[in-house]
């Protein structure tokens, strides 16, 4: 691959025209569009529209490559790349009207992520970020922060997994709860990332996910000079479900939780 951040610039470009496209189903939108996958997972023709949107944009960048995608409108046969697509994260915070919701898209070789792309669309932000090229926000080139534990704002989010899940982030809540600054559930793992990315949180930790919630955040992440692991604390997370992403600081302290339910 050539040139990266002139690819990443593309699809920095695919993601805002999904996410305007988004923005404008919004305002009209009703809430019975709205389908169930499986249980409080939720769809409408907006995800899928978007999606179909994006994968037309980005198989005219890169023709060879194959696709991950969360509503299954493009497959993946072993190609050399793979674009890894959410149309639209944080679809329950979207059919409520409540923020942050967004676009994220990561192109990876193996399990080697190349670039990722978020865009947050109620706030009109672009995160991005190539390898070996740093992480950004429009402009505004993003560092992680350098807070500890006890100042930290940590994200800990709930999966749709509940049953599986419940004992867990209770003792997330229990360990953290009154001795970090503060804990925030925002209903978006590419945009938790992002967050963490640009210091606006400290870090992030959620199981049961999909590979298109958290590759291009995760990227986003790295370059921001943070640190991203499944929950046993391997570094090689792109194949699991599970991902844990921080300023680094804090990140053995989580770990000491968080491995005992990997």
């Amino acid at each position: 691959m050539d040139d990266l951040k002139a690819l990443t610039l593309s699809v920095c470009e695919v993601a805002r025209k999904a996410g305007h496209y988004i923005k404008e189903e919004r305002k009209g939108f009703r809430m019975e569009n709205v389908e169930r996958k499986h249980a409080h997972d939720y769809v409408s023709y907006v995800d899928k529209a978007s999606e179909r949107l994006i994968v037309d944009a980005l198989r005219l960048l890169l023709p060879e490559a194959g696709f991950i995608t969360e509503e299954g409108s493009a497959t993946y046969d072993d190609e050399q790349y793979c674009w890894v697509v959410d149309p639209l994260d944080g679809t329950t915070n979207f059919i409520h009207g409540f923020a942050p919701y967004c676009v994220s898209i990561a192109l990876c070789r193996g399990q080697n992520i190349l670039l990722g792309v978020v865009y947050e669309i109620t706030t009109d932000e672009c995160f991005f970020a190539w390898q070996g090229g740093g992480a950004y926000c429009n402009e505004q080139q993003l560092h992680v922060s350098k807070q500890k534990a006890e100042d930290a704002l940590l994200c800990l989010q709930l999966p749709y997994n509940s049953d599986a899940y419940k004992p867990l982030i209770l003792q997330l809540i229990h360990h953290f709860y009154g001795r970090a600054a503060s804990i925030r559930m925002i209903g978006s793992a590419a945009m938790a990332l992002c967050y963490v990315a640009a210091a606006r949180l400290d870090a992030y930790a959620e199981k049961y996910i999909g590979q298109w919630d958290f590759m291009a955040g995760a990227m986003i992440v790295k370059e921001a000079g943070g640190h991203v692991t499944d929950y046993q604390g391997n570094a090689h997370f792109t194949q699991g479900n599970s991902i844990i992403a921080s300023n680094g600081i804090i990140h053995e302290e989580l770990l000491s939780i968080l491995r005992n339910f990997a």
